[in-house]
């Protein structure tokens, strides 16, 4: 499953619905991960916790860490 990666690329998945779950970094800073949590709760959206950007990062395929990033479908 695809993804995009990113505070403004995950806050426009969620926000325009396509977003199938949100996954986000448990080190993350809270003042950039409080409002997509925000977000998911209001559009019923699942939040999957990664253990770290780190993680999060190689788990999308990524070389560097990620603070949060959007599952979508497959186009």
């Amino acid at each position: 499953m695809p993804y995009k990666i990113g505070t403004k690329q995950t806050t426009r998945m969620v926000e325009q619905q396509i977003a199938e779950r949100v996954l986000v970094a448990k080190d993350a800073d809270p003042r950039i991960t409080g409002r997509i949590i925000d977000l998911c709760a209001e559009a019923g959206v699942e939040i999957v916790w990664v253990e770290s950007m780190e993680i999060l990062g190689e788990t999308c395929g990524i070389d560097v860490g990620a603070a949060m990033a959007a599952m979508i479908p497959d186009e």
